[in-house]
């Protein structure tokens, strides 16, 4: 839990009031109006659906914290049990853990994945839930048509051969979602509960570099590629899913940009983007206050997804590049990418605080505001919010 100074000076003032008052609260007639979402799966477990309702109650009172691989891997350790490069900075967990969950889909065989990877990202899956955070996953899935990787940009017939029924590529993307309801139904909290999770498939689609962007998809193929995903999802009996769009934004973008290859309002649950725009504030909050607008015109929250400077060695970055452009934008939550394990500091792939760090400092300034949620301040996530249904 947050420390703060006001407190500890209230501790030395005589306090001439109780919790309770002083006598009774006056009445208020005044109706709460009660806001009414949606989830994709109308089955979802009632945990999802309460996680949903939280994800759009805490956008009124600021936005949480998260950061890719933080329970799995750190700047100057990996696979280490409580390990957590933002815990070692400012003392607590992030908010929203996010880990990419491809290799338990796509049958890939390492050996340090069948032995540290895969067992590793689903212990700290469950130690998250059980430590109250919210669990995002995203899918840098291989090419199930030329065996290439999610990069493999090579074929633009990747979709069309998933979609055709009873194809090669059709049965073994099958499989894949075999797997990916296996991974589902096996991720079970301490209390036996299923944990809910925010899934993040397909996502920067706009951009070409993967095998289901514009460069090797039509917009039909791609919508029916993310409809056939989770409607694949459905009939395996998952039901612990929060479907989330996550398009790359790294420029100033349009209103019509976050719809682009729209699945369709009853595709998506959560609208995010990636938005890698350096030290450019501008450009943050032009695509901040856009994604506000579109989140609010579909009843759907929204967040940034993936976002960070590589190698950055600004000190007041967390303050003004993150803190300030995020205030008052009515976002769920941020998460920035992952930082890789790298103990003699010879890559640049870093895109978080870690110790030493020269940002250290506006870090834990922005930890203290009262806007930002990381771990302890969390309210339970998976019990309903108030005046929210969710249908």
């Amino acid at each position: 839990m947050k420390r703060y100074l006001i407190p500890i000076l209230l501790a030395a003032i005589p306090l001439c009031f109780s919790c309770k008052g002083d006598g009774p609260a006056e009445k208020d007639d005044k109706e709460v109006e009660t806001t009414v979402l949606k989830l994709v799966d109308a089955e979802a477990t009632p945990e999802t659906k309460a996680l949903y309702s939280n994800l759009w109650a805490i956008r009124e009172k600021g936005w949480m914290f998260g950061h890719q691989s933080d329970l799995v891997c750190g700047r100057n350790w990996e696979y280490e049990e409580g390990g957590s490069d933002t815990r070692a900075v400012c003392g607590d967990y992030p908010a929203v853990f996010a880990v990419d969950v491809a290799s338990f889909m796509d049958g890939r065989k390492a050996a340090f994945q069948d032995t540290l990877e895969n067992p590793v990202k689903r212990r700290t899956i469950k130690e998250a839930y059980d430590r109250g955070m919210v669990v995002m996953a995203c899918l840098h899935l291989n090419n199930p048509l030329t065996g290439g990787d999610s990069w493999d940009n090579s074929s633009n017939k990747v979709a069309a051969s998933i979609l055709e029924k009873g194809s090669e590529t059709n049965v073994l993307f099958d499989s894949w979602l075999d797997n990916l309801a296996a991974l589902s139904r096996s991720l079970k909290g301490g209390d036996g509960v299923q944990i809910p999770i925010i899934l993040r498939p397909f996502h920067e689609h706009g951009h070409e570099w993967s095998w289901w962007g514009r460069s090797c998809t039509t917009a039909a193929e791609y919508v029916a590629l993310w409809r056939y995903l989770v409607d694949g999802m459905i009939a395996r009996g998952v039901h612990n899913f929060i479907y989330a769009s996550s398009p790359a934004m790294n420029s100033e973008q349009t209103e019509s940009d976050f719809t682009y290859r729209w699945p369709g309002d009853d595709y998506v649950d959560f609208m995010g983007m990636d938005c890698y725009v350096g030290l450019n504030n501008n450009k943050f909050l032009n695509n901040l206050k856009l994604l506000k607008k579109v989140s609010e015109e579909k009843l759907k929250p929204a967040g940034v997804t993936e976002i960070g400077v590589e190698h950055f060695s600004a000190e007041d970055y967390w303050i003004k590049n993150i803190a300030a452009p995020m205030a008052n934008r009515k976002m769920s939550m941020l998460v920035t990418w992952t930082n890789e394990y790298s103990p003699m500091g010879q890559d640049r792939n870093y895109f978080s605080v870690f110790p030493g760090h020269p940002s250290e400092g506006s870090f834990r300034e922005m930890y203290f505001r009262p806007d930002t949620f990381f771990c302890e301040d969390l309210p339970d996530m998976y019990v309903m919010a108030e005046n929210i249904t969710v249908e």
